[in-house]
């Protein structure tokens, strides 16, 4: 749905929390799990879409993006917790280094990463 030039997720929000699902932060909880919804609003977020995994959990199909992707995505939106979550990424071994740096090509966040290397990972590998 669009709020002027703006795409909300707030619907989905809505919908749940009215139906019992508890929100909390930038979660709904689903079954136990924090599930966060995101709107396509940039080339990045929608070549995560397209490219998400298919998955089942607990029974049912659902589609996670990749963790190279996620990581792009916090990369570019750059708050604290955002490289935090980078860093548990790159803690869990579970980041493709060459996939990663397509996707960051791709979306002219190469500088960033680099930026982000220089700040966090130097002198700590």
């Amino acid at each position: 749905q669009k709020a002027g030039s703006l795409l909300t997720v707030s619907p989905i929000y809505d919908y749940l929390t009215a139906r019992g699902f508890k929100a909390e932060k930038e979660y709904i909880i689903i079954e136990k799990w924090p599930v966060q919804f995101l709107p396509p609003g940039n080339a990045l977020v929608e070549e995560a879409l397209a490219q998400a995994g298919e998955t089942k959990l607990e029974g049912v199909t659902t589609w996670v993006m990749t963790a190279e992707h996620l990581t792009a995505m916090a990369l570019q939106t750059g708050r604290a917790k955002d490289f935090s979550r980078i860093l548990q990424f790159i803690e869990s071994g579970t980041l493709a280094p060459d996939k990663l740096d397509q996707i960051l090509a791709r979306h002219g966040l190469l500088a960033k990463w680099e930026q982000f290397g220089h700040k966090f990972l130097e002198g700590n590998q």
